[in-house]
Formats: C-alpha cells, sequence, structure tokens
C-alpha cells in the first residue's frame, strides 16, 4: 500500500491532502451524549478516494478501517487474519486455489440493509471490472472468479496463493452495498456505506472526516466508544501547529523528524507510542523507452552513490534506519542484497559502472516528488550526494496533490520518484509482488519473468517460513536490476494527550488503522 505510503498499503509511499486553514486558538469543544466532544486526530495522510476500487494508498485504507468490513482482519499484536465480516474463511482442498468464507449472521449497511454473499462477490467484481490506475487490483493478480451460495462466498484462483487471506484482511477488500455503488465506475458523491465500527456522517476532502460508532457493527473489532474527527494536513509544520495550539488530541503520521525526534517521557501532556517498523521508502525508477534511467547502469550507478546513513541522519535526524532490502528489517525473508553489493556510498564505483556501459555523464535526471513531510528535503540531499559526484543533474519536480503524483508517476513523467510504502499485511510477499510484480503498483515498466516465477512460488509455501530462500533470491534478482531502490525504513510514531487512552493500538504497521480503540479516560 502504497503511503505515497501507496501501499501504493503504494507507502506507500508519501500521502498528502491540502490542509485546512491556519491554527485556531484552543477552546472546549461542545459536549457531547456522554459529556465529551469527538476525538480529534491529526495526520497528513491523504484520502484520495472514498470508493475502495479506486484507492490503493495508506490514508484511503486508513478510514476504510473504521467505516468498511472486510472479511477478515489483523488483530493487534498479531500478524494472522482472523474473521471480522465472515464467522470463518479457509482453503477447500490442499491446492491453495479455492478459498471459501461464510459470512456472519445479521451484519447491517450504515443504511440498514442487510450484508449478504452478493454484496461480497460484487465488491470484488467490481474492483476488478473498474481496474482503476490507482486501485487495488493489481493486488488481486490471482484472483479468477467469485460465486456467492447463500451466505458461502468461494474465490475461485488461477494460481496458487497463500497470501490470499491476508489481501482479503485489507482495505481493498472492504464490502460495500451493492445497492449504493455502481458497477462500473467509481462512487464519487463523497459518501461511504459501510458495515464497520464506524458510519461516516461528514466528509470535506482536504480537510476532514466526521466519525459516528455504529451500534449495528458486529465483527472483530470491540464497539467504537467514541466519535472521532479525522482533520487532514497539508504537511509535518501544519500538524505539529495543530498539536502546539490543541486544535487535536491524537496526532499520526507524520509530525516532523525534529519533533519526533525530542520525544522523551517528560514531555507536558504528551504521551507516545512507537511500533511496526516497517514503513519503507524507495526511489522507483521509471525503465520505459525514452526514459534516461532505462539502462540498468545508470540505476546501478545511483545505488552505489547514494548515502542513505546521511539521509537518515541529516534530514530525519536519526528517526529512520537506512534499508538495504525490499523486504524491511522485522519481516521474515528480510536480507541486504543492496548492501552486499554496495557496502558503502562510492562515486568511483559509479563512475566505473557508467564508463563500462558506455553512458555519457552527466546523466540528467528528473526526480518527481510529492511535497508532503520532509520529502522535498530528502530530495534536496540526493541531489546534492548524486551531483557531487560529478555524474549526474538532477531536476527535482515537487507535485502538491497526492492525487495528482500518482497519475504523474503513472503516466512516466518522471524519470525517478520516490515514495513511502507500507505494509498491507506483514508478509514479505507484500513489499514484493506488488512493487516489483507484473503489472505493479509502481507503474514504471518493470517486468522480468525470473521475478516473476520467483512470486509465484513464493505464493505456493502455505508455511511461509518455506519461501523464505526465495524471498532472498527475489530480493537478490532485484538488487541487480534496481527497478527501484530502497532508502529507510521508519518506525510508526502516535501521540496523544493524556486524556486520550488506546494510542498504543491505534497502528502497530499492519496496515489496519484502530480508531475505535481511541477514548476519553
Amino acid at each position: 500500500m502504497g503511503t505515497g505510503s501507496v501501499r501504493t498499503r503504494v507507502i506507500a509511499v508519501g500521502l498528502i491532502l491540502a490542509a485546512a486553514g491556519g491554527a485556531a486558538a484552543w477552546k472546549l469543544l461542545p459536549l457531547g451524549e456522554e459529556g465529551h466532544g469527538a476525538i480529534r486526530v491529526g495526520t497528513t495522510d491523504t484520502v484520495s478516494a472514498l470508493d475502495p476500487a479506486g484507492a490503493y494508498d495508506a490514508g484511503s485504507w486508513a478510514l476504510y478501517s473504521n467505516v468498511y468490513q472486510s472479511l477478515l482482519t489483523i488483530k493487534p499484536g498479531s500478524d494472522t487474519p482472523v474473521p471480522d465480516a465472515a464467522s470463518s474463511c479457509a482453503f477447500v482442498g490442499q491446492k491453495l486455489t479455492t478459498y471459501r468464507c461464510e459470512l456472519r449472521p445479521d451484519l447491517t449497511f450504515a443504511g440498514g440493509r442487510q450484508v449478504t454473499a452478493d454484496d461480497v462477490k460484487f465488491s470484488f467484481d467490481r474492483i476488478k471490472q473498474i481496474n482503476s490506475d490507482q486501485g487495488p487490483a493489481p493486488l488481486f493478480n490471482t484472483l479468477a472468479s467469485v460465486k456467492a451460495e447463500g451466505r458461502s462466498v468461494t474465490f475461485n484462483l488461477s494460481a496458487p496463493d497463500a497470501t490470499f487471506p491476508f489481501k482479503i484482511a485489507t482495505g481493498a477488500a472492504s464490502i460495500v452495498d451493492k445497492d449504493r455503488y455502481p458497477a462500473k465506475a467509481l462512487r464519487e458523491d463523497g459518501k461511504a456505506d459501510g458495515s464497520g465500527p464506524f458510519t461516516l456522517t461528514g466528509y470535506k476532502a482536504r480537510t476532514s472526516a466526521e466519525l459516528k460508532p455504529n451500534p449495528a457493527y458486529k465483527g472483530q473489532a470491540k464497539p467504537a466508544r467514541s466519535a472521532v474527527t479525522v482533520r487532514y494536513f497539508k504537511d509535518s509544520a501544519q500538524l505539529d501547529q495543530a498539536w502546539k495550539d490543541h486544535q487535536i488530541e491524537v496526532a499520526h503520521r507524520d509530525m516532523p523528524p525534529a519533533v519526533l525526534a525530542a520525544l522523551n517521557p517528560g514531555l507536558k501532556d504528551t504521551r507516545y507510542q512507537t511500533s511496526g517498523g516497517t514503513e519503507a521508502r524507495h526511489m522507483v525508477f521509471n525503465v520505459r523507452p525514452g526514459s534516461t534511467v532505462q539502462k540498468p547502469a545508470v540505476r546501478q550507478a545511483i545505488a552505489a552513490a547514494l548515502d542513505r546513513s546521511k539521509i537518515a541522519s541529516d534530514v530525519y535526524r536519526g528517526t529512520v534506519t537506512p534499508l538495504y532490502s525490499l523486504v524491511p528489517a522485522g519481516i521474515a525473508g528480510h536480507s541486504t542484497p543492496f548492501f552486499d553489493t554496495y557496502p558503502s556510498p562510492s562515486g568511483a564505483t559509479a563512475r566505473k559502472l557508467l564508463a563500462d556501459a558506455g553512458v555519457a555523464t552527466p546523466v540528467s535526471v528528473t526526480l518527481g516528488v510529492n511535497t508532503r513531510g520532509a520529502n522535498l528535503a530528502e530530495a534536496d540531499e540526493i541531489k546534492r550526494q548524486l551531483e557531487s559526484t560529478g555524474l549526474f543533474q538532477l531536476q527535482i519536480k515537487p507535485v502538491d496533490a497526492w492525487e495528482d503524483f500518482q497519475k504523474a508517476y503513472a503516466a512516466g513523467q518522471f524519470d525517478a520518484y520516490t515514495i513511502g510504502w507500507i505494509a498491507d499485511f506483514p508478509d514479505a510477499d507484500n513489499f514484493l509482488a506488488p512493487l516489483v510484480g507484473k503489472d505493479s503498483s509502481m507503474n514504471n515498466g518493470f517486468s522480468d519473468k525470473a521475478v516473476e516465477d520467483l512470486i509465484a512460488r513464493t505464493q505456493s509455501f502455505q508455511d511461509r517460513g518455506e519461501a523464505s530462500n526465495d524471498f532472498r533470491e527475489l530480493q537478490r534478482l532485484v538488487s541487480q536490476q534496481i527497478p527501484l531502490l530502497p532508502i529507510w525504513q521508519k518506525k510508526d510514531y502516535v501521540l496523544s494527550r493524556e486524556s486520550v487512552t488506546g494510542l498504543q493500538y491505534l497502528s502497530d504497521g499492519t496496515g489496519v488503522w484502530r480508531l475505535w480503540e481511541l477514548n476519553w479516560l
């Protein structure tokens, strides 16, 4: 998923929403039914679409976690899918090509209509039918057909896919009301009808989402106890100012690096939680004909010259860790092929790579950047480093709106671009297949049969530990061709006021945003 963090689940990946105006003085909220107003949660993430068929990014999926239900979900602190809208799910037989779920009884949408197996089938079919450029269809590349019968839903897969239960535990698998969503187009009325822990009672694009506990919710999550207002800010500085001015009670993704680096237990009226250090950031290369980085030697030279440690220390104040693998540390299958090949930044190595390939220097490269957070400062440091070798000339192309940035890189408007990636689910496959597989969410033109074959092989192991060697080989192949270059991975930081509980459960790197865990003391 991308974070901008796309998730693409494309970190992946940065995400941005234009902010509501400037700072306002703090004042008491009107009292709600239980004596408090809504808990105000601030973020710089972006909601690119309220329709699950039209978004594959962390900000949108964060909202989906609360408004919609999927058949399965991931519990806090776990890496195993468990039933949510389903009462049970399992593979049929040993081939891992048929997966069947039984729907819970008496589930209802926000509008009051009962959730049926036909709604589930409809939700998956329309994702494939619409096939939005910014949608999650690539995640379901093995899904051949869906059958609804009674309260049973059967998924027929085109190839063995042990990761399928993880995929239907994500925002991509959100169940929508077939009577309120068009089958062949995205819904664009600014509303959402789901059966999740909250109902969406108000939404202003680039500003806020109003969430009210859904008393009819039945599923894995605990019942929501407080209304929540999510406020979307343009950048980290505005989020930080809102925190200082007491306009929000919770801050998540992303406060400025200097603020995160200065967190300590002695801060007044501030609680914080760090967890799930699997958010990753990459430089993605456009390998289509006509791009200046089409030749592998150019990409290899950039990999040889880049100083990740300096980016981590100077731009991010040590709140991120240099990453030399597509699979982050902490996820089974992690290895360090980029470090093994390029153990220290070397302009001499980069020069030799280009000379041996007959590439004239300096190489001109356009670098696309979404302006969220510290992305521009990061891009400036990358430009400084590469240009200091005398081998490259970088032109930074900043794009403010996340949706515009997605469209621009999908259309191949940059030679390279930087993007975050947040896991859709905690399995190495999710850091590989959506990024370097066929028709990947990175939209950079890369494809490779050996990589495809290995991805398919890793998906055939129901015991995920048995895929570890193949995951390492996959990463080794990618480190040779370098369609994308890992830069860093980061812990997840959540800040809250002392009057709010549940911050430790809000986010844990599994891709689920648990606003229902928040409550007033």
